[in-house]
């Protein structure tokens, strides 16, 4: 068994896919990296064949039909042999000096016979175009470098919430939850590390900068023009939160809050951006979101009208959503919303 496999969701990725899997070739035979080629009409699938015949024992390269990002990842669960798994996105990398102590923190659960759930490190934003580079980190919440359960963990910052960048899976773990990302539709890394959380019990934080997010690219998912276009996906992965998880019944209540907190702020970024489209259509999406909250998830109704995103995100007047408007753009600025 590997310790690590990594899989690489790639659509057309033939631009920037080699800088991806060059770092992650130093992880050598400990890692296994599954190069998913979800359908690209360029060369794409000769690249992933390429690294395959050149590193037969570490690389394998998947072949499928156009499925989107979901089905790209779920590819990679279903075939992978570590112990623990990761997703890296074919235009992002990981640190090489951070990597190689990820593997040996692997390496040290391995040897002392103990094993976590989920992995957690720092990720840092990569605005190349910018020179700009702001690392999320997670001192303050989470203690480092020892065994943790939920009530070990503290108060997460608005800023601080977990992205797909941020954690490595218990691949076991994936598979008990039938974690099962839609087809088709873009944003699902939120459900990637989302829908999991009920289930795990352990925790460990590793503080390094392992994952480079690159943002900047005009035709990125998550530019907010490319959002709003996608406005539908973005509102479909919402709901999916509400339905897959019962907040309700979550019985430790730092997860629970934990929780809630991630779900308000995808419910306040899917608000925003009906609210920015400024077009009558996306308007009543986003009131047709909260009633079907209202009507079906009360629980999470009644705390999310009750705090102040769900009250500024539901004044009716031109001015009220002028104002969400502009505390949106700074939650941007200064929490990190993308």
């Amino acid at each position: 068994m590997k310790l690590l496999s990594i899989a690489v969701p790639c659509y057309n990725s033939q631009a920037y896919m080699r800088h991806c899997i060059d770092v992650l070739l130093q992880g050598g035979d400990a890692v296994e990296i599954l190069i998913v080629n979800d359908g690209s009409s360029d060369d794409t699938a000769k690249i992933a064949d390429e690294y395959q015949a050149n590193y037969p024992s570490i690389v394998r390269a998947i072949h499928q039909e156009n499925g989107g990002h979901g089905a790209a990842v779920m590819t990679g669960v279903k075939n992978a042999t570590g112990k623990y798994f990761k997703v890296v996105d074919s235009d992002d990398w990981l640190d090489d000096e951070a990597y190689a102590k990820v593997l040996a923190q692997l390496y040290s659960f391995e040897q002392s016979g103990t094993q976590t759930d989920m992995l957690i490190c720092n990720y840092v934003y990569e605005k190349v175009s910018a020179n700009l580079q702001r690392p999320i980190r997670y001192v303050g919440a989470l203690p480092e470098n020892k065994l943790l359960t939920w009530d070990d963990v503290g108060h997460f910052r608005k800023g601080q919430y977990l992205l797909m960048h941020a954690v490595i899976y218990r691949t076991q773990l994936l598979l008990d939850c039938k974690l099962d990302l839609p087809r088709h539709t873009f944003y699902v890394d939120n459900l990637f590390v989302y829908l999991p959380l009920p289930y795990v019990k352990t925790l460990y934080y590793l503080n390094v900068d392992l994952y480079r997010y690159f943002i900047g690219r005009d035709d990125q998912s998550v530019q907010e023009q490319v959002m709003i276009k996608r406005i539908d996906q973005q509102l479909r992965v919402n709901g999916l939160m509400l339905q897959k998880v019962q907040l309700a019944k979550i019985q430790n209540k730092r997860l629970q809050s934990y929780m809630y907190n991630y779900l308000e702020i995808i419910t306040t970024i899917s608000s925003i951006l009906c609210i920015r489209s400024g077009t009558a259509e996306n308007l009543q999406k986003k009131q047709d979101l909260w009633e079907m909250i209202r009507t079906q998830h009360p629980w999470e109704y009644r705390r999310l009208r009750r705090g102040l995103l769900g009250r500024v995100m539901n004044v009716k007047t031109a001015f009220g959503r002028w104002f969400a408007v502009q505390a949106y753009k700074i939650g941007q600025k200064f929490v990190g919303f993308n």
